[in-house]
């Protein structure tokens, strides 16, 4: 019997999920709550999703919409093994009160702090850590992004320490109260950034300082990341190392992939629905390996990178699988992400 899931928020992420929920064959997507009823509200009952409402108030403003609706967060808690929480930062932490009171298992967002879980979650990493648990936060997009890598590194060679500078954007694409920006902020101007404390829930030994800076795109992150390693690799055996992992691709400056907007455009004459790109994206010439030290530069696409460590989360706290691979390589066939390259 497949697992019964809720998903409440249905925003960049949360919709993202939900979809991707229904693809999966060990699970069903129970419904989806909302604070409104917007336009996204109706493209979810128009795509066969059942509606819930957050609280009594929305619930009233659904009727009136004349919004076909099944209840409220509570009724969906109701039927549901485990809930994803894909509200903005701060609400799934006033949320885990109902959660908890339903007795009902939960998964939150990188925008929450890390104490509102047991875990904070990675797939490459520490899939096994989070078997079982009732609480998993899945870390945000650039988090993810350094993780898969860094995991990866850390399991083949080892890793002494980290510095990463991280360019992020501005807003995401929907977004319009954030923007137009014309400038480059620093993001914190003190350092180290978040970031790197963000990584080191999952890798809790590693010695990381981050920085990061906001810049006036709405496409991708990209990150320049230097690396100490354990011990003395080459360019060719790193490069076939991520070739081989699970939700990394290697792209190409000189065959015209360029910049975020390369990336961008492959993926769309690709056919990936909103463009989405859930792989970690690595240049490949900017791989750079002298001894035991690393340098490389990578981008993340912010509103689908963290959708398949939703799946794998789901699978591990209720225990559908207890092998990390089995679930990764289940989640990236129903869900296209690649690894090694997009095309």
């Amino acid at each position: 019997m497949p697992a019964r899931i809720g998903v409440v928020g249905f925003g960049t992420i949360g919709k993202r999920v939900a979809e991707a929920i229904t693809r999966q064959p060990d699970m069903e997507l129970v419904g989806i709550v909302k604070t409104k009823p917007d336009y996204t509200a109706e493209l979810a009952v128009k795509l066969g999703y059942k509606l819930y409402a957050a609280n009594q108030d929305s619930l009233r403003k659904f009727e009136e919409a004349g919004l076909p609706v099944k209840g409220v967060l509570e009724d969906l808690l109701e039927n549901v093994d485990l809930v994803v929480d894909a509200t903005p930062g701060g609400v799934g932490a006033k949320n885990k009160t109902i959660y908890e009171q339903k007795g009902v298992p939960a998964i939150f967002q990188g925008g929450e702090k890390a104490d509102v879980a047991e875990v904070s979650f990675n797939s490459l990493c520490n899939y096994e850590e989070a078997i079982g648990r009732r609480y998993v936060r899945v870390v945000s997009c650039n988090t993810t992004g350094l993780l898969r890598i860094l995991c990866t590194l850390n399991k083949a060679y080892g890793l002494k320490r980290v510095y990463a500078t991280i360019v992020r954007r501005a807003a995401d694409p929907k977004e319009i109260k954030r923007g137009p920006v014309n400038a480059i902020k620093p993001d914190p101007a003190t350092m180290p950034s978040h970031h790197g404390e963000d990584v080191k829930t999952v890798l809790r030994d590693l010695d990381i300082v981050t920085a990061a800076v906001v810049v006036p795109t709405t496409l991708m992150h990209v990150h320049v990341v230097y690396a100490k390693l354990a011990r003395q690799v080459s360019n060719d055996e790193v490069i076939e190392l991520l070739a081989n992992t699970p939700r990394i691709v290697l792209v190409e400056a000189n065959k015209g992939v360029t910049s975020t907007a390369d990336i961008v455009e492959l993926a769309r004459d690709l056919g990936r629905k909103r463009y989405d790109i859930p792989e970690l994206i690595v240049w490949r010439e900017s791989i750079v390996v002298k001894g035991d030290e690393m340098y490389w530069m990578q981008a993340v696409h912010q509103e689908s990178i963290v959708v398949p460590e939703n799946i794998d989360a789901i699978r591990a706290m209720l225990k559908l699988t207890t092998n990390a691979m089995d679930s990764i390589a289940l989640t990236d066939k129903t869900l296209g992400v690649k690894r090694g390259t997009l095309i």
